[in-house]
């Protein structure tokens, strides 16, 4: 049986959305060309199509940008998924192996905002509202999504890491190092940078391609630290994560 044909248009439409929205800047019909080896002339085509579709914006400057019509339809699938399903059993998991507060988050813009959580059984715990937001730099679960698509996210971040406690990280070389920290051990740490003395660890949800779509998280005020430590929450948070991605690579 023949293997069936791509649409040579469709796949050059495709590639040059997708360079598009992976760039951190605007891009013009001769960087594009060259970039994806196509003529000025196709490239321009292409791209007056998809700015008349809605996925391409034209700049003053004849540059050209993705526009979030492509973020839409990308949110519009991963909200598909039924991502608080798929984590539940994870979340459940996590609850009873720590009795701390559980969340499940995803990305927007450069936040993270809680879809789904369960409640800490201590005393002394930490709280967050379900559809309430941390910025993606300060918390667990943020910082996970981060280092995952740092390499798209660090440009946009650049005089936006706000201080929110002394132990935020606020300059882009600190960043740096803590985002390489967290791809070396699996898992993301909140020493405290978002609110004092409530620490978090996080770990990517991924599609199988590596992309962050989400993160979970454990959440729990300083005093509250297990004699087990630190690790051991990321090694359950990490394995955790790693087991709702392999449910999202099946769906």
């Amino acid at each position: 049986m023949k293997e069936p044909k791509v649409d040579s248009t469709l796949s050059k439409g495709l590639s040059i959305l997708e360079t598009l929205a992976g760039s951190s800047s605007s891009m013009g019909v001769t960087e594009l060309s060259k970039a994806l080896e196509l003529t000025k002339s196709n490239t321009f085509r292409l791209l007056q199509s998809l700015s008349l579709l809605g996925y391409v914006r034209q700049n003053p400057d004849k540059t050209y940008v993705a526009t979030l019509k492509t973020w839409q339809v990308g949110r519009g699938l991963i909200d598909n998924l039924n991502l608080r399903d798929l984590a539940a059993p994870e979340m459940k998991y996590l609850s009873q192996e720590t009795g701390e507060a559980i969340y499940l988050a995803v990305p927007e813009d450069l936040s993270v905002v809680y879809i789904d959580k369960r409640d800490s059984l201590k005393p002394i715990r930490s709280w967050n509202p379900v559809g309430g937001s941390a910025p993606i730099h300060c918390v667990g679960t943020g910082k996970a999504i981060l280092a995952r698509a740092y390499d798209e996210l660090r440009p946009q971040l650049s005089g936006r890491l706000t201080r929110h406690t002394d132990l935020t990280l606020t300059n882009l070389s600190d960043l740096d190092a803590d985002v390489k920290e967290t791809l070396d051990r699996g898992y993301a740490y909140d020493r405290g940078e978002f609110r004092d003395r409530i620490l978090s660890v996080g770990a990517a949800i991924c599609l199988p391609g590596g992309k962050p779509i989400a993160a979970l998280g454990i959440s729990l005020p300083n005093v509250n630290m297990p004699d087990k430590g630190i690790d051991w929450l990321g090694s359950l948070v990490a394995h955790a994560a790693t087991g709702v991605s392999g449910k999202v690579a099946k769906t």
